[in-house]
């Protein structure tokens, strides 16, 4: 007895939704990210003007200066969506989870000078509520923003941002054994500590930018471009040949974020930049703007951090001028 197995292709009637293929085409199967992104947002039929601003509709194209022809241009690079983001976190904060356990299961830390634990409590935990503000920053943006591919990727990013300021809170915790004062203490350096009140007010004046794209630049683009490569790359550098080198694998997961974050928002400037030279010379002012006093800041901070503040400063600012211009801009 012989037994004559015949596999039967079906083809499915249409590949996927039929707005997503309005947009790449009714014969070409759509991917996760784009199915989870493309033109969920809605825009028509609202039923009333928001109370809280009652000058716009509640997606509306005019909360910003720049103009796009296609709002879904802003695409993200990495294509996440909801679970392939969990998964690749997850998957991160295994690997920070080990560095952890190794650190205190080999009592690390017992190795580290005080002058350096002291420092890092004094000068790098209140930067636990610079990541607070990039967190509602970042929230503004998911609230403002207009197109569901750009305020998909600010929901993810700001999670990120409260993501860094448990690391930053719990680095603080473990070099002061669980102590809660620390933190107290912290908020206190924050709230009153001269060095730290130029970018104390640059946070809190961010809070009140009515414009989305621009809230985007500063926080994102120019704050982050300033404070990430100091906290988390040169002083980490500079603290590594005296003993400190146990810093760099508690913020691995800070670092390895910001580069990667980087990759989306420069994708976003380099889009709205090349949409139009209206857009780029909107957004070269806005850069103009925050640069000097953003650096002004950084300075201020980087004399609790760095031998060489100014020469640090500089170097960060050119990297990242560096970085604006290899996105589009002229500065």
């Amino acid at each position: 007895m012989t037994l004559d197995i015949k596999s039967v292709e079906i083809k499915p009637i249409r590949q996927t939704y039929g707005h997503v293929a309005r947009r790449i085409g009714e014969d070409k199967a759509a991917t996760r990210y784009e199915e989870a992104t493309y033109d969920l947002q809605a825009v028509t039929n609202f039923h009333y003007l928001p109370t809280y601003n009652s000058k716009y509709e509640l997606y509306d194209e005019r909360k910003t200066a720049i103009k796009m022809s296609d709002w879904y241009k802003f695409l993200d690079p990495r294509q996440y969506y909801y679970s392939n983001y969990v998964m690749t976190r997850a998957k991160q904060q295994e690997v920070a989870e080990q560095n952890f356990n190794f650190i205190e299961k080999r009592d690390l830390l017992f190795t580290m000078p005080i002058e350096i634990k002291e420092q890092i409590l004094n000068s790098v935990l209140p930067l636990r509520h610079y990541e607070w503000g990039a967190n509602m920053n970042n929230l503004q943006l998911v609230s403002e923003s207009y197109g569901s591919a750009l305020a998909n990727a600010a929901t993810f990013h700001a999670e990120d941002r409260l993501g860094n300021a448990q690391y930053i809170t719990r680095i603080g915790l473990l070099l002061g054994e669980n102590e809660g004062s620390v933190l107290d203490d912290a908020k206190e350096i924050w709230l009153e500590d001269s060095s730290w009140q130029p970018l104390r007010k640059l946070v809190e004046d961010s809070f009140v930018v009515e414009d989305w794209f621009e809230l985007f630049t500063l926080q994102n683009l120019v704050m982050d471009g300033f404070i990430h490569p100091l906290f988390f790359d040169l002083y980490e550098q500079e603290i590594s040949t005296k003993g400190g080198n146990i810093q760099s694998m508690m913020t691995e997961f800070i670092s390895t974020w910001f580069e990667e974050s980087n990759k989306w928002v420069d994708k976003t400037i380099s889009v709205a930049v090349s949409e139009s030279e209206e857009n780029k010379q909107i957004i070269t002012d806005w850069v103009n703007k925050y640069i000097p006093l953003v650096e002004e800041a950084t300075l201020a901070l980087a004399g609790n951090l760095v031998s060489n503040p100014s020469e640090t400063v500089s170097t960060i600012k050119e990297n990242l001028i560096a970085r604006l211009n290899k996105n589009g801009l002229n500065l």
